[in-house]
């Protein structure tokens, strides 16, 4: 029986592609958005300077892949797939300080009916619409997709700064 080369036929995309999906599925998962104790150690403006660094980060990221888009030599790959990693770390990042700092240590629920509640809903409308456009930057590289983050991170903003 004749030993099939497995190598034959894959491009170098699908080698980038393959090596980003092994990268992503065995890598070490980075320190967590906050300490998830009752610390009282709370800098919400800086959480949210850090939500619009990661926010300007999509955006060059996003730029730099459609620069890099139809190119196929080595080291435009190689820079492509490091742009889209860099992409996806500061969309996930964005997502986990809103839910794991902003929703589990600064929203607190309120009770239907009380005269609260009506900012409560306004305040989880607010931080679920951050983690759904970050996770629309992570689709596509759109940059609108990137300024709906952008703005929606702005409006959160109006929670937490005066």
């Amino acid at each position: 029986m004749a030993r099939r080369n497995v190598w034959t036929g894959i491009t170098l995309l699908g080698l980038t592609a393959c090596a980003t999906a092994v990268i992503w599925t065995v890598r070490v998962r980075e320190a967590s958005a906050h300490c998830q104790m009752p610390c009282g150690i709370y800098d919400d403006p800086a959480r949210i300077a850090q939500l619009r660094e990661d926010a300007a980060t999509i955006e060059k990221a996003v730029a730099q892949i459609r620069e890099l888009a139809g190119k196929h030599d080595p080291q435009s790959l190689n820079q492509i797939t490091r742009w889209i990693n860099t992409k996806e770390q500061h969309a996930s990042h964005i997502i986990e300080v809103v839910s794991e700092y902003f929703l589990t240590q600064k929203v607190k629920p309120k009770t239907p009916g009380s005269s609260e509640y009506e900012s409560y809903l306004k305040k989880l409308a607010d931080h679920h619409a951050v983690m759904v456009a970050a996770m629309k930057t992570k689709q596509t590289v759109d940059p609108e997709k990137v300024h709906a983050l952008q703005h929606a991170i702005d409006a959160l903003a109006k929670h937490y700064t005066k």
